[in-house]
C-alpha cells in the first residue's frame, strides 16, 4: 500500500476538482453550441419562410403595378409617396370599335372571357415593347412611354408606334378568331390614338391609396385622338409625327376639331 501525504491529497482533490469542472464547462459549452445551432437553424427556416411570404405578396401586387414601376419600387429605386414630376412622355390609348353594343347582346361569362383575353393579347405587347400600362378602362388601353425609365423621347415614340402597329396586326387576326369562338356578327377593330408631350406623372391619391399614371393637356390630347380614329386606324399628332416620320409610314390625315381642345389638331395616319 503507498502512503499518500495530506499535502499530495489535497494536490490530487484539486486536481480532481478542475477536471470535474472543465468536464461540466465542456458539456455546458457543448449544449450552448447545439441550442445557437438549433436557434440558428430556426431563424434561417423563418426567414426563408417569411423569404416565400414576402415574394407571394409581392408577385400578387406586380398584377396592380405597371411591370416597371414594380421593379423600381422593389429595387428601392422608387420611393412610394404621393408627389409627381414633369416629364416628356409619348401617350397611348386604344378601345374597340362598338364594344358597347357587342357586350350588350353577349352573355356576361363568354363577354369577360373574350375581354380577358384580347387585354392579355395587348398587354403581352405592351411589355414586350417596354411601355407603362397605366390602366385598363373597359375595354380601353391606356400606356406611355418616358417613365419610369426613358429611351430618350424619339426612341420611346417609335416603341410606342411600333407596338401599336404590332396591335393592329394582332387585332386583324384576333378579330376573325372572335367572330368564330364567340359568335359575333362582325371582327372586332380597335382604334389608337397617340400624341406626344410633357405631362404630369406620379403618385395620386394620399397616403392610404395611391394612383400611378399620368395628367394634363397632352394626354387628354391622345385620348381626344383615340376617339377620332377610324376603326383599324392609328391617328398620331403632330408632336409624335416629327419624333418618328423618318422611321415609320405616315399619311397626312388633316386637321382634326376635338372636344375640349381649343385649335384645331394636326394629324397623321399611320400607313398599314
Amino acid at each position: 500500500m503507498v502512503d499518500i501525504s495530506e499535502d499530495e491529497l489535497k494536490i490530487l482533490k484539486l486536481q480532481l476538482s478542475r477536471l470535474k469542472l472543465e468536464t461540466r464547462l465542456r458539456k455546458d459549452l457543448g449544449s450552448e453550441l447545439d441550442r445557437q445551432k438549433t436557434i440558428a437553424v430556426n431563424a434561417e427556416n423563418l426567414a426563408k419562410q417569411r423569404g416565400d411570404e414576402i415574394e407571394e405578396i409581392s408577385r400578387k401586387l406586380a398584377k396592380y403595378l405597371p411591370e416597371q414601376l414594380y421593379k423600381s419600387i422593389f429595387s428601392g429605386e422608387t420611393d412610394v409617396g404621393v408627389k409627381s414630376k414633369r416629364k416628356f412622355l409619348t401617350i397611348f390609348f386604344s378601345d374597340i370599335v362598338s364594344f358597347t353594343q357587342i357586350s350588350e347582346n353577349m352573355k356576361a361569362d363568354l363577354l369577360t372571357e373574350m375581354l380577358n383575353l384580347y387585354l392579355t393579347e395587348m398587354t403581352e405587347l405592351v411589355l414586350e415593347h417596354e411601355g407603362t400600362l397605366d390602366k385598363y378602362i373597359g375595354d380601353s388601353i391606356m400606356v406611355f412611354f418616358g417613365d419610369p425609365r426613358t429611351s430618350g423621347k424619339n426612341l420611346d415614340a417609335l416603341k410606342c408606334l411600333e407596338m401599336a402597329i404590332s396591335m393592329q396586326k394582332r387585332m386583324a387576326v384576333l378579330g376573325v378568331d372572335f367572330v368564330k369562338k364567340y359568335d359575333i356578327s362582325d371582327p372586332l377593330k380597335i382604334r389608337i390614338g397617340i400624341n406626344s408631350g410633357f405631362c404630369t406623372v406620379g403618385n395620386f391619391g394620399n397616403e392610404k391609396r395611391l394612383d400611378y399614371t399620368v395628367m394634363g393637356r397632352s394626354v387628354n390630347l391622345a385620348s381626344r385622338l383615340e376617339t377620332a380614329a377610324k376603326p383599324s386606324s392609328i391617328l398620331i399628332s403632330e408632336s409624335t409625327y416629327e419624333l418618328v416620320k423618318g422611321d415609320i409610314d405616315l399619311d397626312d390625315a388633316g386637321f382634326f376639331e376635338l372636344k375640349g381642345i381649343h385649335n384645331k389638331v394636326k394629324t397623321y395616319e399611320v400607313m398599314p
